[in-house]
């Protein structure tokens, strides 16, 4: 099953899409004046093949008051300024090309007969369209519906597979009314990136982007400057399970978030607990003997407190519920957890109270405290743990569905919510469009350092946890007999409120495993009541940046599955998207 809709016919328009013209001519009619003629109902009859363009040119001169021979050159001027997008047509190509002849290609325009002979005369790729409907042949303009289904009964498609785009909103709409994709051609390199991500596979593209770089997937700063380190290569290793991809300096014993020499910080940094956490856990030291004696020395850097620190340096007293929780994480998966109740009771706090909403000292955004949080739960069977942190993760993540964010905050609240049995579908539809044409995800932020405020982020990182949201949530569509990965809780059909009994012991000397087996899901059971609106967050609204679907999270398999219809827009793509699908 796709995550993705996989339209393989496209339609275009192809004035002020596949080609540009000029307003300005040799006469003395105006930019605004001509603009206005071509919008007439006697222009739009023309059209439509019911006037001849002497009688079109007389009208138009009678009803604003031109001279017929300025009329018709004006409209000879402009005919003649239409040039083809040579690059944009050549993407066209290529795509298909990509697709190894699979994606039919179209073109849907109100035109002249005249002016679409002239069109025809130019050096475009007229051989990459199946079929070119103008108004003058078929009778029809847009937006009238009965063009689009003439369209579509022509060229005998679904709705739902076809892409049409266009640069005037109102054809775009008209197309939407029917199930058709739309998108609104506003800029050529944003539409591009639609295109892409509505007809290839999101998986394949994010996996070629990883392969591609693998060995170089480093961190950035906001300020533009590169920061080996070996914090991100470890996640990506986690969220991968494929080595080749990263680059890190391993260390036998306690981890440094540097893979060198310190950048914008001081000159000598100490090991931190941050990525010792997260190194013993992913790269699976031989000897417990190791972990353990780690984990003792971890025990005697600790808040008044009794807050674990960040780092292993008695003068560095900070603290970070994020570091907390891997540490945590660590602890409970080697069956220690219960040494560090402080900790547990101040992560848990942070939790009821929301107080990682902003952030907190090293990380950017709330989602990966609560990512970091079903992680903790994630890698631990321990049933009192489950029965204190998972309800109250549950309620704070769904709170979160639907708040705009970036790739990677949108990539760990899809994954977090998987973890406590949610699906947080209007959240993928925000991720899966800002997949880049490169088949990658842009470098949200994910940590920074805390004095100075500078941000780092990874698009090896984001594309990542950007690929295993995708892959999870496709692989645990509620359907009866579907599949779910082995490392997410198995659902029960129990109470909310009640800690979920797991299937598997976790001894103190075994880790969680990695791969994917099958688990049949059971039917889904009555929907319990979600939160009240006034429970949620207030930011329910997608910004320009965001794209909606009209769900907030699916609950599975604690609620029936709902069927709607996609309707999204991405203005931060510069492109307006719309799908239909049952």
């Amino acid at each position: 099953m796709s995550p993705s809709p996989r339209c393989r016919i496209f339609i275009f328009d192809l004035g002020d899409v596949l080609f540009s013209w000029s307003p300005v001519t040799s006469t003395s009619i105006s930019p605004q004046t001509l603009k206005a003629i071509l919008s007439s109902t006697v222009w739009r009859q023309y059209e439509c093949g019911r006037f001849s363009e002497d009688e079109c040119y007389r009208l138009v001169a009678e009803k604003f008051s031109l001279d017929p021979v300025e009329v018709r050159q004006a409209i000879l001027d402009a005919r003649n300024s239409l040039q083809p997008d040579d690059e944009f047509l050549r993407f066209v190509y290529e795509l298909q090309e990509e697709e190894q002849g699979r994606l039919r290609i179209f073109a849907m325009s109100n035109i002249s007969a005249p002016d679409y002979a002239v069109a025809r005369c130019k050096p475009a790729k007229w051989e990459i369209f199946e079929r070119v409907f103008t108004s003058a042949g078929v009778g029809m303009r847009k937006p009238d519906l009965r063009f689009f289904k003439y369209v579509l009964d022509e060229i005998k498609a679904e709705p739902s597979s076809v892409v049409f785009v266009d640069d005037r909103s109102e054809n775009v709409l008209a197309a939407r009314s029917l199930g058709i994709n739309g998108i609104i051609f506003d800029d050529a390199n944003h539409v591009r990136q639609a295109l892409r991500y509505l007809v290839c596979n999101p998986v394949s593209r994010g996996l070629a982007f990883l392969e591609l770089r693998a060995g170089c997937l480093e961190s950035e700063t906001d300020l533009g400057q590169q920061v080996p380190e070996n914090y991100a290569q470890l996640l990506i290793l986690e969220a991968t399970s494929n080595r080749n991809l990263v680059d890190y300096v391993h260390h036998p014993h306690t981890w440094n978030f540097f893979k060198g020499n310190p950048i914008f910080t001081t000159n000598t940094f100490p090991a931190d607990m941050d990525t010792t956490s997260i190194g013993l856990m992913v790269t699976h030291p031989d000897g417990d003997h190791v972990v353990h004696s780690v984990m003792d020395e971890m025990l005697q850097y600790t808040t008044e407190d009794g807050i674990t620190t960040t780092y292993f340096d008695s003068e560095r007293q900070r603290i970070d519920p994020v570091v907390a929780l891997n540490v945590l994480t660590l602890f409970y998966s080697r069956g220690r957890g219960e040494e560090l109740s402080k900790t547990l009771e101040w992560v848990l706090g942070i939790l009821e109270h929301r107080a990682y909403l902003d952030g907190t000292r090293y990380y950017e955004t709330a989602e990966s405290f609560l990512f970091f949080a079903s992680r903790l739960l994630r890698n631990t069977e321990d049933a009192f743990l489950h029965s204190r942190l998972a309800p109250l993760l549950r309620e704070r993540i769904l709170e979160r569905a639907g708040v705009p964010g970036d790739a990677l905050a949108l990539s760990m609240r899809v994954l977090a919510g998987a973890v406590v049995g949610l699906r947080m579908e209007r959240d993928l539809a925000a991720l899966l469009p800002l997949q880049c044409e490169d088949g990658g995800w842009e470098p949200s932020w994910i940590y920074k350092y805390g004095s100075s405020g500078v941000k780092i982020g990874n698009r090896g990182l984001t594309t990542a946890l950007a690929l295993k949201a995708i892959t999870v949530l496709d692989e645990t569509r509620l359907q009866p007999g579907s599949r779910i990965p082995s490392d997410f809780p198995t659902p029960q059909s129990q109470a909310q409120s009640e800690p979920r009994p797991r299937t598997s012991t976790l001894t103190p000397n075994s880790r969680v495993s990695r791969g994917i087996s099958s688990i049949p899901l059971p039917s889904p059971s009555p929907s319990p009541t979600l939160p009240s609106p006034k429970r949620v967050m207030r930011e329910r609204c997608f910004s320009a940046s965001s794209i909606a679907k009209g769900v907030y999270a699916y609950l599975f398999p604690d609620s029936e599955r709902a069927h709607s219809s996609w309707i999204f827009r991405n203005s931060s793509l510069g492109a307006h998207i719309s799908t239909c699908n049952a």
